[in-house]
């Protein structure tokens, strides 16, 4: 009968457990998460990361508390503790790791309160070193905590060292590559690049590799091995941009019309807001095949391509508005082809007419 009755405590033990579990994540978490969200920011986010792992805390504590009722032994008091022990850890490094997911907001946090600024690029490496070291830490406790030899184990990856890097060399120089790309930042996540093997945006950048997402949406992954060997062409770090290109007016146009169109380009570009200052050339550059070629030379303030081209669009409009003003048309490819007849050939095609006429 005692058994029975212990049995039933230790059941009983559990479902009060369970009971509180369900109050403590219906109730008072919503709550607490209510009352310190329109505070800190950083403290919801902890609790939201632990949110999962202190729900099993109650099973695990009612597991503890029911396990001395049982009426039989199922695990040795030492065994039970163990068990004990490693769900705990387990739950904290669950809780660490998804916590590792915010790295963003402590960087945001830190640099707000200590005038530092972090680059984007560093924060997914940090994030996944964070979770590998949580991992690996949770991995290490709980073997010691079961009675393995982890120094052993280490000092057997040591001898077997040589063998693994050797496999691993092309994983290794990805994560080199990867460290090359942090420290010397030739972009950061959302940049415009282009190099010999692709062209596009990127979209992350892993130990091992960068994820770049091309204008016709494909996601491409480059090793960053191969990527930090790379010339790297970062078009958002532009300052402005260019445009070069020849206007040709015909060969009809009067000089005095031709200098006014130069002029008046010039001093249209010079007086656009849109257009930066510093470089602007118009110059009547060289006699083409059937045209007078007029050069442009300025960039533009913005970098952004669809602005650039509304600006592009733009000056073009105007520099027809002047050329319709001066008269001045636009050339076309032309030829002229001259035929002329040798004066030996046509005497000979008059004689053998008037031979036939003869005959």
């Amino acid at each position: 009968m005692d058994e029975w009755l212990n049995f039933g405590i230790a059941i009983g033990i559990f479902v009060v457990f369970l009971i509180l579990r369900k109050l403590f994540t219906t109730y008072l978490f919503k709550f607490i998460i209510r009352f310190v969200k329109n505070k800190n920011h950083l403290i919801t986010t902890i609790l939201e990361s632990f949110e999962k792992p202190m729900r099993w805390i109650f099973v695990i504590i009612g597991l503890q508390l029911a396990f001395p009722y049982l009426p039989f032994d199922l695990l040795t008091v030492e065994t039970e503790h163990r068990i004990i022990r490693s769900l705990f850890i387990a739950l904290a490094a669950w809780g660490g790791y998804s916590l590792a997911g915010s790295t963003s907001l402590f960087f945001a946090t830190f640099s707000k309160n200590f005038d530092f600024q972090v680059d984007r690029i560093v924060i997914p490496f940090i994030e996944k070193a964070v979770r590998i070291i949580i991992v690996v830490l949770a991995v290490s406790v709980i073997a010691e905590e079961w009675g393995f030899n982890v120094n052993g184990f280490v000092a057997g990856l040591g001898l077997g060292g040589l063998a693994f890097a050797l496999a691993a060399k092309d994983t290794i120089s990805n994560l080199f590559g990867g460290i090359v790309i942090i420290t010397e930042k030739p972009f950061t996540i959302g940049d415009w690049i282009k190099t010999p093997s692709v062209e596009g945006t990127v979209e992350d950048i892993t130990f091992r590799s960068t994820k770049i997402r091309t204008f016709a949406q494909a996601v491409v992954t480059v090793p960053n091995a191969t990527l930090s060997n790379e010339p790297v062409i970062n078009w958002s770090k532009m300052g402005k941009r260019q445009v070069a290109f020849h206007i040709g007016v015909s060969y009809s146009t009067k000089r005095a019309h031709l200098e006014s169109v130069v002029y008046r380009i010039k001093q249209m570009l010079i007086d656009d807001r849109d257009i930066h200052n510093e470089t602007i050339l118009v110059n009547f550059d060289r006699f083409n095949e059937s045209s007078f070629d007029v050069y442009l030379y300025f960039f533009t303030n913005t970098t952004a391509f669809a602005e650039y081209l509304k600006v592009k669009e733009q000056v073009n409009f105007k520099i027809l508005e002047v050329l319709e003003e001066e008269g001045v048309s636009l050339a076309f490819p032309t030829r002229s082809l001259v035929i002329q007849q040798d004066e030996s050939h046509e005497a000979i095609r008059e004689e053998n007419i008037l031979e036939k006429a003869k005959n």
